[in-house]
């Protein structure tokens, strides 16, 4: 694929932001004082001085609902260099994942996080696994430097959502 028709696929690409559901998003093993909308809600995302952190140990399952169907083209996930995600699985369209079960089904992507990406670069995903995804489940299985606490400053992710046809829009057709 030449460089030109790569930017042209990334120019469509979209903050999905605005299709979370965010009444369905839940995190496991959040430290209750650097909760899941430091890192994914807009404004606290923003904030340098924000973060979500992990409780028990260095995992954490994050439950991502969306209110239509979505693609997912790349991830950004960023954060500290030592603490922030190193190991992380995805998974479309898995409900009631918890860390008792999280190893039963195979990710759609795993993704190594590299200290550079941490600093907010994009990880373009296996772009045809994630087609028709209507809620998208986030395992950080470890981090950098293998510490307690896993620190993650701020989760974007790209792509579009799925335009659906409108069958009451569609006309029969008569015969001529």
């Amino acid at each position: 694929m030449s460089a030109e028709s790569a930017s042209a696929i990334l120019r469509n690409q979209v903050d999905l932001l605005d299709f979370i559901d965010w009444t369905g998003v839940e995190c496991l093993n959040q430290n209750t004082s650097h909760p899941f909308p430091n890192a994914l809600k807009q404004g606290y995302r923003e904030d340098e001085g924000l973060n979500l952190e992990s409780d028990a140990d260095e995992q954490l399952l994050i439950y991502i609902p969306f209110t239509q169907v979505i693609k997912l083209h790349s991830i950004v996930i960023k954060g500290p260099e030592e603490e922030g995600p190193q190991t992380v699985k995805l998974y479309t369209n898995k409900e009631h994942m918890g860390f008792s079960n999280v190893a039963d089904y195979p990710p759609s992507d795993t993704l190594t996080f590299s200290p550079e990406n941490l600093q907010g670069k994009p990880v373009v995903l296996k772009y045809v696994k994630f087609q028709n995804v209507r809620s998208l489940t986030v395992f950080i299985e470890d981090n950098q430097s293998g510490s307690d606490v896993t620190k993650v400053q701020k989760i974007i992710l790209q792509g579009t959502t799925v335009e659906t046809t409108d069958m009451k829009g569609l006309k029969k057709i008569e015969d001529h």
